[in-house]
């Protein structure tokens, strides 16, 4: 794939999706990570069905560091792998409130010091939280659309990211993982993916290989 393909690749999307943002439901940057997390192996529906309590109760990371685990397991069971999640965001906000003051770093080397937080999540954070475009987020729609537009011929995400990171111009990095995601809910579904309806068929690779 070629940049001037990418970049007509990325035009068109934006068109077809102008401002897409998460689907996940926050206000601020603890909340946001919280919900990151638990959407690992999780839809976003989920996840914001589950957050819609937890936030009344839980307003800062001081409030999650000092949650009991069984009960915080509980409330978040429902997201499913829910043992490690809960010891994860009671521990990151445990490192949030006595390192950084009680608010979310906004770098990336201090973000991946926190537990249950990787380069996805990372990513997510920084740009939807503070606006900075340090990597793309690759989760599932991203890795597989990306593959099917013919923009990656990796399946490691971190390798993903490094050839769509040079595809694309840093300050689309963030804009693009949430463009792909809607793509691949919208029209480039994995079960039955709507090619014909595609505003990208003519530049597609997999377009009609299905």
């Amino acid at each position: 794939m070629d940049k001037k393909t990418a970049d007509r690749m990325y035009r068109i999307l934006h068109t077809r999706y102008p401002g897409p943002q998460t689907a996940l439901k926050h206000k601020n940057p603890v909340e946001l990570l919280v919900a990151t997390i638990l959407s690992a192996q999780c839809t976003d529906e989920r996840v914001n069905i589950v957050t819609k309590e937890l936030f009344k109760k839980y307003r800062t990371a001081e409030d999650y560091a000092g949650a009991s685990i069984p009960v915080f397991e509980n409330e978040i069971r429902s997201t499913g792998f829910y043992r490690n999640k809960a010891r994860n965001i009671i521990a990151m906000a445990g490192i949030i409130k006595d390192e950084f003051g009680g608010s979310v770093p906004d770098m990336m080397d201090e973000l991946l010091r926190l537990p249950g937080v990787a380069r996805k999540t990372a990513n997510i954070i920084l740009f939807h939280a503070f606006g900075k475009n340090e990597g793309i987020a690759v989760d599932t729609h991203v890795k597989r659309v990306s593959g099917k537009l013919g923009l990656t011929n990796n399946t490691d995400p971190v390798k993903i990211e490094q050839d769509l990171m040079r595809l694309f111009d840093r300050s689309r990095w963030g804009i693009l993982s949430n463009l792909l995601i809607e793509h691949g809910r919208k029209v480039c579904n994995a079960r039955r993916p709507m090619c014909p309806d595609c505003p990208l068929n003519k530049l597609c690779p997999s377009a009609g290989s299905h």
